[in-house]
């Protein structure tokens, strides 16, 4: 049997950078993954307050210079790569300067949620996509973490459906209580749309908001998962009727539930 690839794809990762509860999430499991045989690929944003010469971070050229469109504007993706000390994994960085090089993440100075960070996200799982065609490597399951990733699903079931590279890839969506109450503008749904989505696949994505997000990962994904115990997030989950949503508690057996849930998918 071939080893199974796993594509992790988050906000954030340690030692790189650490907001919330994803950061260690994606730290640990890919590496406990990969000592279970497993092919692992992780991908995050570069965002500016990630110190490029402290962390290594190189310019991989041969995956950079795509352009990606998002809304009316092409936008270059830089790909960017460093290695997680102590450890055999890789981790690749989307970049882009007109998104990515602020000092912060998601909020200015006065701790306002960016306007354009919907943008963001488009752009982040459009690149992040892309960058896999790049790599020319198949996975078998693209692990979406958090709000940001959400636009991953949607594309891999629809856009990107008859690619050979992703003819067989299920989606696993972590849900984390990172919710913001940022509304965004209602050109969202033109901004997020590519070939071959239809207005009636946005259906959940029209309150331009948090909750929006999730609910569109949740629609277009294999598998559900709520990190850890979140009582904050119940009243969502209470909304989202298709898909069964689970728990997968971080105690010492989580990396055995992953990796049944990983071969269950694949089947």
């Amino acid at each position: 049997m071939s080893k199974l690839r796993v594509l992790y794809v988050a906000s954030e990762i340690n030692p790189f950078l650490q907001t919330s509860e994803v950061a260690d999430f994606v730290r640990k499991l890919p590496q406990a993954m990969q000592e279970k045989g497993m092919e692992i690929r992780i991908l995050v944003p570069r965002f500016g307050i990630i110190n490029e010469r402290k962390n290594r971070l190189h310019e991989v050229v041969r995956l950079s210079g795509i352009n990606i469109t998002v809304g009316d504007e092409e936008k270059p993706l830089i790909i960017k790569v460093a290695s997680i000390p102590n450890a055999k994994l890789q981790v690749y960085f989307i970049d882009n300067e007109d998104y990515f090089h602020r000092k912060s993440v998601f909020h200015d100075k006065e701790d306002n949620f960016y306007e354009d960070n919907d943008e963001r996200a488009i752009f982040f799982c459009k690149g992040a996509i892309e960058t896999v065609r790049k790599l020319g490597w198949a996975p078998d399951i693209v692990h979406c973490n958090d709000w940001i990733t959400s636009f991953i699903p949607l594309y891999l079931k629809t856009t990107y459906k008859n690619d050979p590279l992703f003819k067989n890839t299920k989606t696993v969506f972590t849900i984390y209580n990172n919710a913001f109450s940022h509304k965004f503008k209602g050109d969202i749904l033109d901004k997020v749309k590519m070939m071959d989505i239809e207005d009636n696949m946005l259906g959940n994505l029209k309150t331009a908001d948090f909750e929006g997000f999730i609910k569109l990962g949740v629609e277009f994904s294999d598998a559900v998962i709520v990190a850890g115990d979140n009582k904050k997030l119940e009243g969502l989950f209470k909304k989202i009727k298709e898909k069964k949503v689970e728990t997968i508690d971080t105690n010492e057996n989580y990396t055995e539930s992953y990796y049944n849930l990983y071969n269950e998918l694949v089947g």
